[in-house]
């Protein structure tokens, strides 16, 4: 059901900052029940006039109002067909970044989703880096505020997590992430065991992952000014005895783990863990520092204590390149190495394969669950 003319400009007229706010709250509330749906959501692309309100309102007297105006913004952000008109046909990034900045606005959580939600693709997250830019906050605003715990009383500002690791897409932000002179990296690498959010640990992991593609950084990030390996090894070693010879090889905050170690409990952040470790031995270096820091051990014992098929996968990837022989003279950059065009599609072809693969295991796992527990009852 979508307004006819006549009653859309109707709507749009009560939503000003001078509207009653009894006759505002209807229609900020009609407005979050249309962007509840792909078709409202669509609708509202074309009509940029109610995004620029929706903007406006955010900054309304009343917490009811502008809370619904967040919400509807939260939810048109998730449409990335909206990407584009909500940053060029309203002055969001402005309203947003500055509201971020200031350590007593109650919506900042909100500010941080709708950023996490635009900058998920690349042409978006351009135009946010750029815009970070112009209004003199840049990425070492959001470091500091992301790494300062407490900075706003109202709002534990997780989602900088997912914004960073977005942000990670771009060279020019990995560059500032990357620069030896700021210690930002240093910054982020505790974060890969914060207990208290997946959101902000899922957030770090992912910026570190998306740094390690900028392979000329690898020998600085496994070296002992960043020293990122225990970090990276941490989530994924558990309480398991290795031998003497096995402990006295890992890096010392991975010798000797006491019983009750857990592992990190989110899959999907050990997949990113795992694709992270994988990526550090794209150089020979890498590889060798990896071998040399007793990677493998670690490794097995997690390949078995491992369900989910797609983390199985990364893992059993990792152990091929850690227990393999080295790549001939001239390929020791994985990540230079010029793939035949046949081979890549070959390539691509198994990897579709190998997927499907996976995914049909993990259904038929998923139902044999499903029909083995009694529902309500704990595995």
């Amino acid at each position: 059901m979508m307004l006819s003319e006549s009653k859309a400009e109707e709507l749009l007229s009560f939503l000003t900052l001078e509207t009653r706010p009894d006759v505002k709250g209807h229609a900020t509330e009609y407005i979050v029940g249309l962007t509840g749906n792909p078709d409202g959501c669509r609708y509202l692309r074309s009509k940029p006039d109610f995004l620029k309100a929706l903007v406006t309102l955010t900054s309304d007297a009343s917490i009811a109002i502008s809370k619904d105006c967040y919400h509807a913004l939260i939810n048109l952000s998730a449409d990335e067909t909206l990407h584009q008109p909500l940053v060029k046909e309203t002055d969001i990034l402005p309203t947003l970044l500055q509201n971020l900045l200031d350590p007593e606005y109650m919506f900042a959580d909100r500010i941080c989703t709708i950023l996490s939600n635009l900058t998920r693709h690349e042409r978006t997250c351009r135009v946010v880096f750029r815009v970070l830019q112009e209004l003199n906050i840049g990425l070492a605003k959001v470091v500091e505020i992301f790494c300062a715990e407490g900075f706003n009383k109202k709002a534990s500002l997780h989602y900088l997590g997912p914004l960073l690791s977005n942000l990670a897409q771009l060279p020019e932000a990995r560059d500032f992430i990357l620069d030896k002179e700021r210690c930002v990296i240093q910054r982020l690498l505790p974060y890969t065991q914060y207990e208290k959010s997946t959101t902000r640990r899922g957030g770090v992991v992912g910026t570190l992952r998306n740094c390690c593609f900028d392979h000329a950084h690898h020998e600085w990030l496994l070296g002992d000014t960043v020293d990122i390996l225990p970090h990276l090894l941490l989530p994924l070693a558990g309480p398991e005895e290795l031998s003497e010879e096995e402990n006295e090889g890992l890096p010392v905050d991975l010798q000797y783990l006491p019983e009750d170690k857990k592992r990190e409990a989110d899959p999907d952040i050990r997949k990113m863990l795992l694709e992270t470790l994988m990526l550090l031995t794209a150089t020979k270096v890498g590889r060798e520092i990896l071998k040399n820091k007793n990677v493998y051990p670690i490794a097995r014992e997690f390949h078995k204590w491992e369900t989910d098929p797609h983390v199985i996968s990364a893992c059993e990837k990792l152990v091929q390149v850690l227990i393999g022989d080295e790549p001939e003279e001239g390929m020791e950059n994985l990540m230079e190495v010029e793939i035949p065009q046949d081979v890549e599609e070959k390539l691509k072809e198994l990897y579709a394969k190998e997927q499907q693969q996976i995914e049909s295991e993990a259904q038929e796992s998923e139902e044999k669950n499903q029909n083995e527990s009694p529902k309500g009852l704990e595995r």
